[in-house]
């Protein structure tokens, strides 16, 4: 869960096999929230994809894949969500918009520091939202995070070491006063469960816990990789709040993001 949680390139990562694990101090985990159309092989309209190996993903074109920083902080501008691309309620927390300098990295103690990215991170991009409190329901704080390395290796390795941070590290600090625990993650590699619209797709679902807002309430988090490029976004959930509205708030705007990714990179018919 790099870029909010709190993720070096050194080959080719093997294909994620469909994985879970749990357990931990925070609890059992939750039922996981709707599965977003990277998650379940159907397009954005619905409709079932013929063959989620038929081709590449994205039928990109060279000459507009990022090859600077300059032009991957583009790349990330046109492509990273909006508080209107969540859907009706959500706003810009402050501080809006970080992480370009920072790469977020979860140690042996299972407590997220930060750190400088890696010479394999051409750049990365968070933006913070948030649900306020009203009608019953805490703030919901959300979060979009689009990061692009250098070359498709590093975006395999990323989703890689999020998955392996899951299973080493159930439970883990994200800050001062905040916990995520009883964590399930599973990963689907292109073509597995008709996993047909990303690279691999992992999806994390659990508890989270923090000082102020009390807990348990649920967890929600997705990351897809396509080329060079990784999306993901996460929630952290508050009094009032259902695992289902908060996955069909991720799953809109993790669909809005691989959409213009679409856009950005792909061959000009």
């Amino acid at each position: 869960m790099r870029g909010w949680r709190g993720c070096g390139v050194l080959a080719a990562a093997p294909l994620l096999l469909a994985t879970a694990c749990g357990g931990g101090g925070g609890g059992a985990a939750k039922d996981r929230p709707s599965a977003s159309p990277s998650a379940t092989g159907t397009t954005t309209t619905g409709k079932e994809t013929p063959d989620a190996t038929d081709g590449p993903v994205i039928d990109a074109d060279p000459a507009r894949l990022p090859a600077t920083r300059k032009a991957a902080l583009d790349l990330i501008g046109r492509v990273i969500v909006d508080p209107d691309d969540f859907g009706p309620g959500v706003v810009a927390r402050r501080p809006y918009e970080s992480g370009q300098d920072t790469w977020p990295v979860l140690g042996a103690d299972c407590v997220w520091q930060q750190a400088e990215p890696g010479r394999g991170v051409l750049a990365t991009l968070t933006r913070s939202f948030e649900v306020p409190a009203g009608k019953g329901k805490g703030p919901l704080r959300l979060a979009a995070i689009v990061t692009v390395h250098r070359a498709d290796d590093g975006a395999r390795w990323e989703m890689a070491e999020s998955l392996e941070e899951s299973m080493r590290c159930p439970t883990q600090q994200l800050r001062q006063g905040e916990f995520i625990g009883g964590l399930a993650a599973t990963a689907l590699g292109r073509g597995e469960a008709n996993q047909g619209n990303s690279e691999d797709a992992l999806m994390e679902s659990g508890e989270y816990r923090s000082a102020e807002l009390g807990g348990p309430h649920p967890y929600f988090w997705e990351q897809d990789q396509i080329l060079r490029f990784t999306v993901a976004v996460t929630a952290k959930g508050a009094k009032g709040w259902t695992d289902t509205e908060i996955g069909d708030l991720g799953v809109r705007a993790q669909s809005t993001m691989l959409i213009r990714l679409n856009e950005a990179v792909a061959r000009k018919s």
